[in-house]
């Protein structure tokens, strides 16, 4: 289903009055109003919150989409990463490797379940997990790897797939910004064991709150998260093991499957932007993203680096240009992680990135001239105008 018209471009007003927000929901609801709304009131009327029909439908309709034979929808990308370390048996004593390069979850799933993360560096050019790296930190109780998608790139998931098969060890997929990208010519979410995702309204497959899924070639894996999802039950009141409540709600899978038909135009409007912000940024000093060979960048986030990042930063919010930072703490600096025998130093170039990086608006609904004004105000901010 096509959506290309709500991109085009409108009159910009003056530059002294324009403002560029860092992300927009409301300009994406504006274009699909009228499905959301009817996909929305379907729910309400049938008065089903809970499960079938609509959860069973959405996860039917994004296995097709990634490939992949089985979805268990989850309440967050959190609870994905969590119940898939528990059905893969990870538990106390182990140790799981973690990209010290990513958002909290990635670890707080791996304590979630007693086992201990150990960070990893990251590449500098792709800010994904070095699998170098990975060698180095791997010991006796070494259980699983934790491999991270970030900005809506694909890691090196066919290099930390062959460590982990030499060593007996699990290798999980965190693509919780990744929906649509793809390695090789297969989709995120087809290639692992277990593919996480979150479906937080801010990502590139967004709900009306918070949910999440595993995608799974594993039948028996699949089984095991529909069991740990919903209280252990096989069926009402028959619970064959301990669980929990991480069910995604019947209607954020409503509007998930409304905006799983967008979702292709919109990861095509992002790479579009994407190549603006390239084009206008060459031969400056700004560095920005570099999509590796063989893959497709869904452009989750475009971040740059710069010199005085934080000056930067300032300046453009001064022009009326919201920027972010993903992420400005490594993991193993972050205080909730105080206990592990860390230090400043420990990861340079993690350290480096996070000092440089820095978000620049990008969302479908972005107009080309407000690329064009964050583009100038950018290389104003540098000192460097057009």
């Amino acid at each position: 289903m096509g959506t290309h018209s709500q991109f085009q471009t409108t009159v910009p007003p003056t530059p002294e009055a324009l403002t560029v927000p860092f992300f927009d929901l409301r300009r994406q609801y504006r274009a699909i109003h009228d499905e959301i709304d009817r996909a929305i009131a379907g729910v309400l009327e049938q008065g089903i919150f809970v499960g079938e029909p609509y959860v069973s439908r959405f996860e039917h309709q994004f296995a097709a989409y990634v490939g992949a034979d089985y979805c268990v929808g989850l309440s967050s990308g959190t609870s994905a990463l969590e119940l898939t370390l528990r059905a893969l048996g990870v538990g106390s004593g182990d140790e799981v490797i973690v990209p010290v390069n990513t958002f909290i979850a990635t670890a707080e799933a791996v304590l979630a379940v007693g086992a201990t993360p150990v960070f990893a560096d990251i590449c500098d050019t792709s800010y994904n997990l070095d699998p170098d790296d990975v060698l180095g930190r791997l010991t006796a109780r070494t259980k699983a790897i934790i491999v991270v998608d970030l900005y809506g790139q694909p890691a090196d998931l066919d290099i930390v797939a062959g460590i982990a098969a030499s060593r007996g060890l699990v290798m999980i997929e965190d693509a919780c910004q990744a929906h649509g990208a793809t390695f090789g010519d297969r989709r995120v979410g087809s290639i692992s064991r277990a593919t996480c995702f979150s479906f937080y309204p801010s990502k590139n497959l967004g709900a009306y709150g918070e949910g999440g899924a595993v995608t799974t070639n594993d039948a028996a894996l699949a089984d095991k998260l529909k069991l740990l999802r919903d209280h252990g039950s096989s069926s009402k009141y028959r619970h064959e093991a301990p669980g929990y409540n991480h069910r995604l709600h019947a209607l954020q899978a409503a509007v998930l499957s409304i905006k799983l038909a967008h979702l292709d135009d919109w990861i095509d409007r992002r790479r579009r932007i994407a190549a603006q912000y390239d084009r206008l940024l060459a031969g400056s000093s700004v560095v920005t993203p570099q999509e590796r060979p063989g893959r497709q960048h869904s452009y989750h986030l475009y971040v740059v680096r710069v010199a005085g990042r934080d000056s930067v930063q300032k300046r453009l919010a001064a022009a009326g240009v919201s920027t972010g930072i993903h992420y400005p703490i490594p993991l193993h600096l972050q205080p909730a992680m105080s206990s592990f025998d860390y230090a400043k130093g420990d990861f340079p170039r993690a350290e480096a990135c996070a000092s440089t990086i820095l978000s620049l608006p990008i969302f479908p609904e972005l107009r080309t001239y407000e690329v064009e004004y964050v583009a100038e105000q950018l290389m104003r901010s540098l000192g460097r105008s057009e």
